[in-house]
């Protein structure tokens, strides 16, 4: 079971949390924002970016960075980002820290990236708190302290923040920062899960599989499992892929487990690749094909899977060169893909 913690990244739809609006041509570019009508936000925002207003500099600053409606000129994004958070606005202190983090139109700076989320975390603004959390977290622009960490995520968790939520029940999970409560955890990520967070919904199905601060159901842990997969996670897509080839919490059905298994190989899970591999050299729930198994296996192996390796090694002997050759030279050319 793969956790990891996770950021609230950046996007034109940014949760916004600004005060009443008193200059004329504001309450336009908000609610331009609100229906993204970025060209009407430009309009409206830079005269009076351009006259000091630090949320039109903001508005200003994020078109320009995504290139939205305009060509993307990261630079002068930052230069808007910069001017906005330099005057306190905390989006803009948090889309700094992004860029900082990220490297996007400046150099990638951890600790500059910090500074920022702090500046705005300390506002109570709930992204920075939880993308703070994060640093601490991972020992990111700042020593390592997962103490801190906990109260960032604590603090981001209770005010509704998924990522938080999610991040807060890693902790309680491991015992990092805070005595370990599985109990917790579940609490944790159920929240998480609720809200459409798929990595919440893969763990709190993990929880579920396993009988971890939860008693183990099986039905719930593909119940959940099955939400994660449809977001693409693919740990979810594999874990599914595992029920459905054993018949576990749900009818067993070797044609499902298939297509999960393949979704979450796509994606590039080598204990996929190597169930897939599997797949095809008994030909469980689909034709069999030693060359569609040498090929996954040749993927699997290539993550360092050994058990991939052997029966990569195996299952070679049975192939024509033109079918080796065929199945390596797609194996040389794969590449990752997201799979809802």
């Amino acid at each position: 079971m793969k956790m990891k913690v996770a950021f609230y990244k950046s996007v034109l739809a940014i949760l916004c949390l600004w005060p009443e609006l008193t200059w004329a041509g504001l309450p336009e570019a908000r609610a331009a924002w609100g229906r993204l009508d970025y060209a009407t936000v430009l309009r409206e925002s830079t005269p009076l970016a351009e006259k000091g207003n630090p949320q039109a500099q903001f508005f200003v600053g994020i078109i320009h960075l995504e290139g939205a409606t305009v060509p993307q000129d990261k630079q002068r994004g930052i230069s808007w980002l910069r001017k906005a958070a330099e005057q306190n606005s905390p989006e803009g202190q948090l889309e700094l820290g992004l860029a900082y983090a990220h490297g996007r139109g400046v150099a990638k700076d951890e600790r500059q990236a910090v500074s920022w989320y702090r500046k705005a975390a300390e506002q109570g603004y709930v992204v920075a708190q939880s993308n703070l959390g994060v640093m601490y977290a991972q020992g990111r622009g700042i020593a390592k302290d997962e103490r801190e960490a906990v109260g960032w995520y604590r603090k981001a968790a209770e005010q509704g923040i998924a990522v938080a939520q999610f991040n807060l029940g890693l902790m309680y999970a491991d015992g990092n920062g805070i005595a370990k409560d599985e109990r917790e955890a579940v609490s944790w990520y159920r929240k998480a899960a609720e809200q459409g967070n798929a990595s919440g919904q893969y763990n709190l199905g993990v929880m579920y599989d396993t009988g971890r601060g939860v008693a183990k159901d099986e039905h719930d842990a593909a119940s959940w499992y099955l939400k994660a997969a449809k977001q693409g996670n693919a740990g979810g897509q594999y874990n599914l892929g595992v029920m459905y080839s054993s018949g576990s919490g749900v009818a067993k059905d070797d044609r499902e487990a298939l297509i999960w298994y393949r979704k979450a190989a796509d994606q590039g899970d080598a204990a996929a690749q190597f169930n897939l591999g599997a797949i095809y050299a008994d030909g469980t729930g689909t034709t069999k094909d030693d060359q569609q198994a040498y090929y996954w296996w040749l993927l699997a192996s290539a993550q360092g899977d050994e058990k991939a390796r052997r029966n990569r090694d195996d299952i070679e002997r049975k192939l024509t060169s033109t079918q080796r050759a065929a199945a390596q030279a797609d194996a040389r050319i794969w590449k990752p893909i997201t799979s809802p």
